[in-house]
């Protein structure tokens, strides 16, 4: 659970010309910076996700088709970039859902994506929340810092043949200790909201969100309320209505 101590160090970025976020399933872009990545994408920004596994854990029936679920997940978070407003890529690394590891391919592919895509700023878990559970979000967190150390400097991966580029920011949420927060208007918070719902296939196991038409509807309602007061804490916060909390990292360190 994010902790809320102090208000941010310092205003919110300019809009970015280009966003990468990066996230270990599909939904958590979503989860940790939805609203953000709305509201720049409204203002310009082109915005790209970079989702580094499969899903295919993403659901509680042991009987449940793998290969349809990973293709359904893909669609999914075509889906909720497109509810986002975002006009950059969706790339889909395909490693294996509770699988994920920091090792040296995997960096050398996310690496040559930042190099590609040349972000203004570079989202990501926070690998150094506490008591993190899910080894995929420890993973994905030091993969999205590694890797942009790398893509940084001339000498990683020279097989890239591609120019090195460091981005101007790092943004990384799930923060235990945020000091950054980034506003929000009511139509962000939409549009996070529509991105999540965007994601179906979680709507049992994630969203908490039954199948039960006596019932749902109702869920729906709370799931709404809880994005709302995400964003409304981290608005109080920061001193304003909604906002996104994140630890902003430079990237020169």
């Amino acid at each position: 659970m994010t902790h809320l101590l102090t208000g941010p160090s310092g205003p919110p970025l300019d809009v970015p010309a280009r966003a990468l976020a990066i996230g270990a399933h599909p939904d958590d872009i979503e989860f940790g910076a939805g609203a953000t990545l709305a509201r720049w994408a409204e203002q310009g920004c082109e915005v790209s996700l970079l989702i580094c596994t499969d899903g295919s854990k993403g659901t509680w029936n042991p009987e449940a088709d793998i290969e349809a679920l990973i293709s359904t997940r893909a669609d999914e978070a075509r889906a909720a970039a497109k509810e986002l407003g975002a006009t950059g890529e969706v790339v889909l690394l395909g490693r294996v859902d509770g699988e994920l590891e920091n090792d040296r391919q995997t960096r050398s592919e996310i690496a040559k994506w930042i190099r590609l895509l040349r972000p203004t700023v570079l989202l990501g878990h926070d690998p150094w929340q506490r008591y993190r559970l899910h080894p995929d979000h420890r993973a994905a967190g030091f993969l999205t810092t590694d890797s942009l150390v790398a893509a940084r400097d001339p000498h990683f991966f020279p097989e890239h043949d591609l120019e090195h580029h460091r981005p101007e920011a790092l943004l990384l949420f799930e923060a235990d200790e945020p000091d950054h927060g980034e506003p929000a208007e009511e139509r962000h918070l939409m549009a996070r909201i529509a991105a999540l719902e965007a994601h179906q296939s979680q709507y049992e196991s994630t969203m908490f969100i039954t199948e039960d038409p006596e019932t749902a509807e109702k869920e729906r309602e709370r799931f709404h309320r809880s994005q709302r007061g995400v964003l409304q804490r981290g608005g109080s916060w920061a001193g304003i209505a909604l906002a996104e909390a994140f630890r902003f990292m430079p990237t020169d360190r």
